[in-house]
């Protein structure tokens, strides 16, 4: 009977024991289920196809065909994944929100005149002296592969997709449009051991290709219209830094 309770109260220190080790260890970085939050700087380019009819059945086409429009902003969001690791080895999945990112402003000290000339009642003015776009939100999901080159590192590259919301005006007129697209990352994730085991302090790039979205003109009238046509496409690329925090691990239900 001695034996029997010296062998319960061996494995319950062993228990004991592991518990605290893994405490102290903590998670990771990555590992696990994790949340995040970061900051950072996204720029981009933009390139824009616009098909007009005239009343008289006069077609034009304007076309940005080099470069484009260069796009830069601030962004801030979170973050929301889990990891998985295999040794030296890393998967996860992880999901992400952004708001704020690339935008761009023209302005003109002279209004400009973009078509119409008709005058009297139910006329629409189309000058304008400003043009501008901005991205408002991102929201982004895809899986993460890594390698951990110590304990307290993780090299990673994401592969997913991502889908922004832009707001866009000329002159008097608004307009709201989504587009998506492939997005590939990297990122460095170094474990903040001193302050925290389960903390880890991450630096990440990015870059998204969206995909052609139509905007049917730009504002109401010109919209219901039917005379305009326009295509939208461009990159966002950028830099990130943040703080992220382990807390769940699935392998220790079992």
């Amino acid at each position: 009977m001695k034996k029997v309770k010296m062998i319960i109260a061996g494995v319950a220190m062993l228990g004991l024991a592991s518990s605290s080790v893994v405490h102290a260890d903590g998670f990771a970085p990555g590992e696990g289920l994790y949340v995040g939050a970061y900051f950072g700087q996204a720029a981009g380019h933009l390139a824009a196809k616009s098909t007009t009819t005239e009343y008289l059945g006069t077609t034009q086409t304007h076309e940005l065909t080099e470069g484009g429009i260069g796009l830069s902003g601030v962004e801030g969001g979170g973050y929301l994944g889990y990891g998985y690791k295999m040794g030296d080895l890393y998967i996860g999945l992880e999901g992400g929100m952004a708001a704020g990112g690339p935008e761009f402003k023209a302005t003109s000290t002279d209004a400009i005149e973009a078509g119409g000339g008709r005058t009297g009642a139910g006329a629409t003015d189309y000058t304008f002296s400003e043009v501008s776009a901005e991205a408002k939100y991102t929201a982004n999901l895809g899986a993460r592969l890594g390698y951990y080159a110590n304990a307290d590192s993780l090299i990673a590259v994401s592969l997913g997709a991502a889908a922004s919301e832009f707001d866009a005006a000329w002159g008097a007129f608004t307009e709201t449009y989504y587009s998506g697209g492939f997005r590939v990352g990297a990122s460095i994730d170094t474990r903040l051991s001193a302050i925290d085991p389960n903390l880890s302090f991450r630096v990440e790039t990015h870059f998204t290709d969206y995909m052609t979205a139509s905007v049917h003109g730009i504002g109401t009238n010109q919209a219901n219209d039917g005379l305009n046509d326009t295509e939208v496409s461009g990159e966002a690329y950028g830099g990130r830094i943040g703080l992220q925090y382990s807390f769940f691990d699935a392998n220790s239900l079992f």
